[in-house]
């Protein structure tokens, strides 16, 4: 099987430097406002909402996981962009190409990863509406 002419240049992959840059911010703020949830749920001493509680901060500690999957594979994607983009100004437009394949799979896996998330964070918020059906109950 042969490799189809290339014509790629060190532009293809600086393309997606500005959106991998905005991705990573995007998620750096998905871990700021999860560690603010955390900080205001260290201070809650209802007995009652205990449950709500534990069952929250369950969730809290499988979405910083999946955050934590999220920036690793957006970096490494980051890092393949620029390895690529190092390759393709050295000439080796085969290799250059390759690494930018890797650094968009490395994306595409971290996109993935932040849609758990966004489903994951459903979740919490639904277990925080369960605070207003057991008031409405009682």
């Amino acid at each position: 099987m042969s490799i189809p002419a290339l014509e790629m240049s060190v532009t293809t992959p600086s393309l997606l430097f500005p959106a991998i840059s905005l991705l990573m911010l995007a998620y750096t703020n998905r871990f700021v406002v999860l560690a603010n949830v955390i900080r205001q749920l260290s201070h809650v001493e209802n007995a009652s909402t205990q449950d709500v509680i534990l069952r929250q901060i369950h969730n809290l500690r499988k979405r910083l996981q999946v955050i934590r999957r999220m920036q690793a594979f957006g970096v490494l994607s980051f890092v393949f962009c620029t390895l690529s983009m190092f390759s393709l100004l050295l000439g080796w437009v085969v290799v250059g190409a390759y690494l930018f394949a890797v650094s968009l799979i490395l994306l595409v896996i971290s996109l993935l990863f932040s849609f758990y998330e966004v489903n994951v964070s459903t979740n919490a918020i639904n277990i925080e509406l369960e605070k207003f059906n057991n008031l409405k109950e009682s």
